[in-house]
């Protein structure tokens, strides 16, 4: 359970923070140019792409060739043809070490590589400011980074510190600056095959460094953050109304500050620093892996370079129609064919932990992540214990949108995220949307998550019952 600072330490007041306590794992849910238009919710059809890499005419690709051509379908009894183009985790459950491993009947259909570009502003402020952007060590061990005002601060990273700057870039990749999921599911399954699903709503929102045209830089009375993310419980019923609110900070040295509004108590507090690493109520996920599939401060972080490789990734993605486990490939939970084509994409692999003066009592040993080359959005991540032995495998499938003025993004918000936990053979999915639910992006939102008191700042969690 989390800590929560400052709480009177009553038995009423205990009971109620215990009953909000399986609550909290619904924060997993989040997990990440706006030309005036109405307030659409976007569609769960795949965008069409903008520009197709060529790829070869053939129908398959010899065993250590350099691609693997569309028309291509890997399945259980070919795979380790394609090994070479996997992560290592997507290997292990193909090999079937643990018990989490590839059905039988996987049908994996390859399609043509598509990018789309980045949005116009953003790499124009790439363009414009990083040739100012500077690394900076830290007397701790750390890193940091300066003259950083918008857009890719290392647009070609190279060593010295070549990892950590591709980790700088995830940081600050392009999303939209405002994403709300009205609806997110997160279900939870053990290896008994028991399935608990519970919701919540997620607003995110940037407030430094935008580049969306028609938007502010820096939101006037931001105080200094970044980023925001919002959060509150729709169900089950009993934990309803029960919110968190995360900041994080332009200057990327200041911690998080993360807050927990109890319906019961009408008012919100603080959240110890100490919870991030905590599961929660035996969910797969934690506070560093929120934001889209990463939430760690990257001034403790130290990376190696692994290298750069080309890896099987699902973009474009359709969401999963219906309710888990529904048009999902079970008893694993992987995606099926219907969800679209997976795509070799070129990454870079990196391998992060916190610095030795940082790392007691640290959740993670090691994430290892294949971050996209054309997005620095994270595609799959394996999460290793204190021990470096493989703990968590983590599916990130994206979901393209059309973001008002900017064009279609990648990286939109909306996806399906997996956790296997190979340890303790339990499993979580968050859809983001939920089907039949809107994911709104910038203008496309009703105007009331305009709302910066409300959705940004602490004293707005207690707008919530109001």
């Amino acid at each position: 359970m989390a800590e929560v600072s400052g709480l009177p330490h009553d038995r009423t007041s205990t009971s109620i923070i215990s009953a909000a306590a399986a609550a909290v794992a619904l924060m997993l849910i989040c997990g990440a140019g706006p030309a005036r238009a109405q307030a659409q919710p976007l569609s769960n059809a795949p965008t069409v792409a903008a520009a197709t890499v060529p790829q070869p005419a053939a129908s398959t690709t010899p065993a250590g060739g350099d691609t693997i051509a569309p028309g291509t379908t890997i399945t259980a009894q070919n795979w380790q043809q394609y090994q070479q183009f996997m992560p290592d985790g997507m290997a292990a459950l193909f090999q079937g070490s643990y018990y989490w491993k590839i059905p039988p009947d996987v049908r994996m259909e390859v399609g043509p590589t598509v990018i789309h570009p980045l949005p116009k502003t953003y790499m124009e402020a790439t363009e414009k400011y990083s040739g100012q952007v500077n690394t900076v060590d830290l007397p701790d061990g750390g890193m940091t980074l300066t003259g950083y005002q918008g857009g890719i601060p290392f647009p070609n990273p190279s060593e010295p510190h070549q990892g950590w700057k591709v980790l700088a870039n995830l940081w600050y990749r392009y999303l939209p600056h405002l994403i709300v999921d009205t609806f997110g599911r997160g279900c939870l399954m053990d290896r008994g095959g028991s399935i608990s699903c519970k919701a919540a709503q997620i607003v995110n929102r940037q407030l430094a460094f935008n580049t969306d045209p028609g938007t502010p830089a820096t939101y006037p009375g931001s105080e200094g953050k970044f980023s925001t993310e919002w959060f509150m419980v729709l169900q089950p019923e009993q934990d309803r109304y029960t919110a968190f609110l995360t900041i994080s900070y332009a200057d990327p040295t200041k911690a998080e500050d993360t807050y927990l509004f109890l319906p019961q108590l009408r008012r919100y507090q603080a959240v110890s620093s100490a919870a991030r690493c905590s599961p929660n109520q035996g969910t797969d996920s934690t506070q560093e892996d929120y934001r889209f599939g990463f939430n760690s401060n990257i001034t403790e972080l130290s990376v190696r370079m692994l290298g750069e490789k080309k890896i099987l990734a699902l973009l474009n993605a359709k969401l999963p129609p219906g309710e888990f486990p529904e048009n999902f490939d079970m008893p694993l939970g992987w995606p099926m064919p219907s969800w679209g084509k997976w795509q070799v994409r070129d990454v870079y692999e990196i391998s992060v932990s916190k610095i030795p003066s940082k790392a007691s009592g640290y959740c993670y040993g090691k994430r290892v992540m294949y971050v996209d080359k054309a997005t620095f959005a994270p595609l799959w991540e394996d999460l290793y214990d204190r021990d470096l032995k493989l703990w968590r495998i983590f599916g990130l499938f994206l979901r393209a949108a059309e973001v008002p003025g900017v064009g279609t993004v990648d990286a939109s918000g909306s996806m399906v995220w997996a956790f296997w936990d190979v340890k303790n053979s339990h499993a979580s999915f968050f859809i983001d949307p939920a089907a039949d639910h809107p994911l709104y992006v910038n203008d496309t939102a009703p105007k009331e998550y305009m709302d910066l008191e409300r959705y940004t700042s602490a004293p707005g969690l207690n707008l919530i019952m109001r």
